[in-house]
This record gives C-alpha cells, sequence and structure tokens, in this order.
C-alpha cells in the first residue's frame, strides 16, 4: 500500500523581520496526514511565524512550504479552502452569539444559511456549547471563548487544522477540556492539526510526533517517547540553599564520576547521569564534603525538557525567560 502524501512540508524556511531579528533559519519538518503534530518551543523561537507562511498569512525570504501538497506561496487561495487558522488572539464577535459567529464563518466560506445553521448547531453540540449557543459571547468564560474559536476554524471541514497556542491563559480544567477534544479530531474525525505550543506537558499529552524548534530552526523531533528515550540514562535536580553556590557546585559535580553534562538555573543544577540511584550517593557525599547545602535533590527520566536542553544547550524555561526578556 502507497504511503500516504504529507499533510505539510517544509523545507529550509528562512524569515527575517528587519536587519536583526532572525526569525526562521532553515526550518524543516514534515507532517504525516491524520495526526496531531506539535511545534515545541520557548517563545521567540519562531513557531508562530512558520505558522504564518503555512497558512498563507507571510510569505518566506527562501525554502519551500507544501500544505496538502500545494505549495502555499503559488497556490495560496487553493490552500486556504483547505486549513482551518485558530490564531492566538480571539477571533469571534463578542458583541454575537456564539450560533451567530459560527453561521457568518460559515457563509464567509460559502456556505448557504442552512448548512451553516445545521453545522454551527452540531459544533456547538460538540464542544458543549449549545446550551450557552443564543448568549453573547463576551459574557462567556474563556475556556468556552476559546472552544468557540476552534468550532470557527472547523467550519468548513478543513483537511488540516493549525492551532497556535490553543490553550494560553486557560485554566487546568478548560485546558484539559481543550486537549480532549483537540485529540478527538485526529483519532476521530481524521484531520491533521498542527499545534504550537510552549507547554512541555501539553506536547507531551497531545502530539503524536513533535518537532521541539529553537532560535528558527528545528533542532530535534519524533514521537516524545522516541526523543525522551534517545537520550538515556537519568537528570539529577538539586536545589542549592545559597544560590551563590551555584557556580562552585557546578564546577564539583563536573568532576564527579558518572556526570555528564551539568546545566545551572537559577539556584538549581541539573546534572545528567547515567544511573541516578548509583550516582546519587556519590554527588551527596561531593556536596556535602564540600560545605554546599540543598534545599532539595531528585532523579528523574528523562522529560522533554531534558530533550530541549540535551539538543539546544539551555533549558526550556531559561530560554522562554531569555525571550520574555527581550
Amino acid at each position: 500500500m502507497p504511503t500516504p502524501a504529507p499533510a505539510i512540508e517544509a523545507v529550509e524556511l528562512t524569515k527575517t523581520y528587519g536587519k536583526m531579528v532572525h526569525a526562521l533559519t532553515g526550518l524543516s519538518f514534515t507532517v504525516e496526514p491524520g495526526i496531531v503534530f506539535g511545534l515545541l518551543g520557548p517563545n521567540g523561537a519562531g513557531k508562530s511565524t512558520t505558522v504564518r507562511i503555512l497558512t498563507t498569512l507571510s510569505r518566506p525570504d527562501s525554502g519551500e512550504a507544501r500544505v496538502c501538497g500545494l505549495d502555499v506561496v503559488r497556490h495560496p487561495e487553493r490552500v486556504r479552502r483547505l486549513i482551518g487558522y485558530v490564531s492566538q488572539k480571539p477571533g469571534f464577535d463578542p458583541m454575537a452569539t456564539g450560533l451567530e459567529n459560527l453561521v457568518l464563518q460559515g457563509r464567509v466560506h460559502g456556505a448557504s444559511a442552512r448548512d451553516a445553521r445545521s453545522r454551527a448547531a452540531g459544533l456547538l453540540e460538540r464542544f458543549g456549547l449549545a446550551a450557552a449557543g443564543r448568549r453573547l459571547t463576551g459574557t462567556w468564560s474563556g475556556g468556552m471563548q476559546r472552544k468557540l474559536d476552534v468550532a470557527m476554524g472547523l467550519m468548513h471541514r478543513p483537511r488540516v487544522l493549525f492551532l497556535d497556542e490553543p490553550t494560553t491563559g486557560l485554566d487546568p480544567e478548560a485546558r484539559m477540556e481543550l486537549w480532549a477534544e483537540i485529540a478527538r479530531l485526529a483519532r476521530q474525525d481524521g484531520l491533521t492539526v498542527l499545534l504550537t505550543t510552549h507547554y512541555l506537558e501539553e506536547a507531551d499529552h497531545l502530539a503524536a510526533r513533535l518537532a521541539i524548534v529553537d532560535a528558527g530552526r528545528v533542532v530535534a523531533s519524533g514521537t516524545p517517547d522516541q526523543l525522551k528515550s534517545e537520550l538515556g540514562g537519568d537528570t539529577i535536580r538539586a536545589g542549592l540553599a545559597r544560590q551563590s553556590d551555584v557556580l562552585r557546585a557546578r564546577a564539583l559535580l563536573e568532576t564527579v564520576a558518572g556526570v555528564g553534562s551539568v546545566v545551572a538555573e537559577g539556584g538549581a543544577l541539573q546534572a545528567r547521569v547515567a544511573d541516578g540511584p548509583g550516582t546519587l550517593p556519590t554527588v551527596l557525599a561531593a556536596l556535602n564534603h564540600a560545605g554546599i547545602e540543598l534545599a532539595s535533590v531528585g532523579v528523574a527520566r528523562p522529560s522533554l525538557d531534558d530533550v530541549y536542553l540535551h539538543h539546544a544547550g539551555r533549558s526550556f524555561g531559561e530560554a522562554d525567560r531569555v525571550a520574555v526578556a527581550a
């Protein structure tokens, strides 16, 4: 049986804003049809720029991008008919009802009034919004409004749905509800979903495959489990009682047998080791002998943060803080 063509292809995309901001620096990835694919990276990594190119809202400086086999630069109108796009910012009219918002979206895409109302009613029911469908959306909760944004992106039955940071600002319960619906879109409807996120847990939970993006390029790709298992070993995380001890503790741990890379972040250290339980007593003894007090310590299997650290040379949290500060 022939392998299905990719739903999304990005090949060596570059994009520069002005003379200094290099948003994309040769970004490449491929998305198989019918899965949730995650673009994971800190703020400023290039995720939103990538989505804007793939949804025909921006043009790359160089490289190629295809959606459902169509070049997004040469055939933007054809691409737009095949995709749904939910941006970070709300797309609904707060002075209209949920039903009115959805019907308008359907009509914009060429549906008849009857078909638009039927489709809108079905989506309101699917997302648990039917009871509020005739209320002004400005009175809805944040979680309900975000579900409406996603429903609007589905009104014309797209083959590929782009979700740009869909759960930012939602409380944990609303986030879990939206996660469940996103997973169903791929599992039950066969829809291809490209999800950008800076939440490690979200990417781990939802994405069948993901690409980790840093400084405008993909630094690692695969399934979450593959990426974590490739690292092997464990991570020892040690929180220091005195932040002034960080540099001394880091230099010390780098000399301990069995310890690989050591990264300092704030008042804590993360050390990659082959055997966490076996190496931990030696680490504790070395720190104790040097008079370095610990506030906390633990051993964990590799996480997506460890994957990012391994490939980008800094922790995910540190990259996010640097981006926000800039």
